[in-house]
């Protein structure tokens, strides 16, 4: 009965998906040592905020969370002085977060063992995987009629842009190359 399987595989799906997610947390975390996953998703929301400057609500749509939960990374990224917090000039009720000298120091630290861990994680992934899984996992996304409103959602993979895209990421690269010569040596 194909009701019956839907049913076994979404169960399956959604546990499986909170599994990976807290997984994936957790080994980031560890993997990026002195800021978090959360956090580090954080920083492109405010650097491609308008003017630089994002408001709590703003971190909070762009990463798909609670304004509370959105507080706490900023609050958390605050104490670190990876971001300065000033009243907004435009809403009284709001703050414009923008992001420190020293905030952007531990972001390129950070995106060099980003590409590392996200070469690690979908080592065994082709790129039409990749793209497979970021479609379903849109796709999800708007189980009730909400629209991403991330900063990568109106993104398109464009070939002409991967010689400029891999210049800035040369960890993912160098990482991809040496998993891959793993591979095809033999066994010791």
């Amino acid at each position: 009965m194909d009701i019956a399987k839907k049913l076994f595989f979404a169960q399956r799906t959604l546990v499986t998906l909170f599994s990976v997610t807290n997984k994936l947390q957790m080994q980031g975390d560890k993997h990026l040592q002195n800021i978090t996953i959360r956090q580090m998703l954080a920083i492109p929301a405010i650097i491609h905020a308008p003017g630089g400057k994002a408001t709590i609500n703003h971190i909070a749509r762009q990463l798909g969370t609670t304004k509370q939960s959105a507080k706490q990374i900023v609050d958390a990224m605050k104490n670190k002085k990876y971001l300065s917090i000033a009243p907004s000039e435009q809403d009284k009720r709001a703050v414009d977060i923008t992001i420190t000298p020293e905030g952007e120091q531990a972001f390129r630290k950070c995106s060099e063992r980003t590409d590392e861990f996200l070469a690690h994680i979908f080592y065994n992934f082709t790129p039409e995987e990749l793209e497979i899984l970021c479609t379903l996992l849109e796709k999800l996304y708007r189980f009730d009629g909400i629209m991403p409103d991330g900063f990568g959602e109106h993104m398109d993979y464009n070939p002409d842009n991967a010689n400029e895209m891999l210049k800035y990421h040369q960890h993912f690269l160098k990482k991809k190359t040496e998993n891959h010569e793993k591979e095809n040596q033999p066994y010791a």
